[in-house]
């Protein structure tokens, strides 16, 4: 695993004017009252190039590709500082959770995976920061965006008639994107400014220049250093000034000028793929539940169950005994029926055992922190979800493309009203 750290040690600083221009110490950009280094500048520059390399990517110009992440560092830290004024800290033991279930994700323990980190040559504290900042500044960004997004069911049922009447409910379309950037209340001079540069950048694109070179090199958008790649969207996933145009365009075909608040876009159709009906295993199963209390512990609660189980496999019927014994209010009084079980429904230690169980097998007792449970599958199903699914998937769409919008949006008001000075190496 080949794991680049996005952060060197931080140093003490001079004034600028006193920093020699050769270090790697000198200040390349003032963000308020903070500053940004060479160094860090260096190593975020050496950890982009490396991911472009992999990606077998043909590397924009130096300049360019140093002032695309000299302008994400500037934003990053516009965010930092915000998260900071807003009292938004991340504790030790929050970072150290978030990094355990990292390492987990990596098939991993957090010792192994600092382990991993300190081969290849990475300086694990300085991981653990860096990491810290983008909990921080997934924690701001939550704040001032994500929570202001809402989804209305009206919506909902307004994308899911569009898709049907364009036949788009079953269609993705993986995108690339180029932003020409238009400062929050523009004068006509810039926006004209803008329009020139955007027009430039999309004659160059229709006689035949890479789009992913050509974004990683001119792009304002937050994507510009992936090669303008957004991934795969669903319509109601897009931006509401993409929609229509999408719809539109054809596998490989790059869009005219798009004019939103944000200033002036082209989207390219990478791909477009289809999607199957939605069928999940649905599980029809009973339980026996007895929790303990003051009066009954764990380990008794436990062997009462074993008791039920043996008078069940002695022939007992399960629903008398669960009406007699079981404590879940919802499913007693039906014989501890639970109805069609969709995965994902019950608490993980329940439904690990439910789908080990055979037809009509009865499990042995389960704790969960429900308590402890009796379990049997009665039957099991093929069930088509599609509906269900297509109207789970057009909310989170719904709700991706709001919060893409506000994002953006924010982001840049944050930088317009923040003081930023690019410190230009002149030696």
């Amino acid at each position: 695993m080949k794991l680049i750290s996005l952060l060197t040690g931080l140093v003490l600083l001079m004034s600028a004017n006193t920093v020699p221009a050769e270090s790697l110490n000198r200040v390349v950009a003032v963000v308020n009252d903070d500053v940004i280094l060479e160094s860090e500048l260096s190593s975020r520059e050496t950890m982009i190039v490396e991911q472009l390399r992999q990606q077998q990517a043909q590397l924009p110009p130096r300049p360019t590709l140093r002032k695309q992440v000299l302008d994400r560092l500037v934003l990053e830290n516009l965010q930092l500082q915000l998260a900071e004024r807003s009292g938004i800290r991340v504790d030790d033991e929050t970072l150290n959770s978030n990094l355990r279930n990292l390492a987990k994700q990596n098939g991993m323990t957090l010792t192994e995976f600092r382990g991993v980190l300190e081969k290849d040559g990475f300086d694990y504290a300085a991981f653990r920061e860096e990491f810290r900042d983008q909990i921080t500044m997934n924690r701001i960004r939550q704040e001032m965006v994500d929570k202001r997004v809402q989804v209305t069911e009206l919506e909902v049922d307004q994308l899911l008639a569009s898709a049907a009447s364009f036949n788009d409910q079953d269609r993705e379309y993986r995108l690339a994107h180029i932003l020409v950037s238009v400062p929050e209340a523009a004068s006509p001079e810039q926006v004209q400014a803008a329009r020139k540069r955007a027009e430039d950048i999309l004659a160059r694109l229709n006689a035949g220049a890479d789009f992913e070179q050509t974004a990683i090199a001119e792009s304002d958008g937050q994507q510009a250093l992936s090669g303008g790649d957004l991934g795969w969207r669903k319509t109601g996933q897009l931006p509401s000034f993409f929609t229509n145009v999408v719809g539109q365009l054809k596998r490989g075909q790059v869009s005219e000028l798009i004019r939103s608040p944000s200033g002036f876009h082209m989207v390219k159709i990478m791909d477009i793929r289809g999607e199957e009906r939605h069928l999940i295993r649905q599980t029809h199963a009973r339980h026996i539940l007895l929790r303990p209390d003051a009066l009954v512990s764990e380990a008794e609660a436990e062997t009462r169950l074993r008791q039920l189980r043996e008078r069940i496999e002695q022939g007992e019927d399960f629903a008398t005994l669960a009406r007699s014994h079981s404590q879940d209010p919802g499913s007693a009084s039906e014989g501890g029926d639970l109805g069609w079980v969709t995965p994902g429904e019950m608490v993980p230690e329940f439904e690990q055992a439910m789908d080990q169980l055979g037809g009509g097998e009865v499990s042995q007792p389960v704790q969960s922190r429900f308590g402890w449970h009796l379990i049997q599958v009665l039957a099991r199903r093929e069930h088509d979800d599609t509906a269900e699914y297509r109207r789970n998937r057009a909310r989170e769409s719904i709700r991706q493309r709001k919060t893409d919008e506000e994002l953006e949006i924010w982001l840049r008001r944050l930088r317009d009203e923040s003081y930023v000075e690019y410190i230009v190496d002149e030696s």
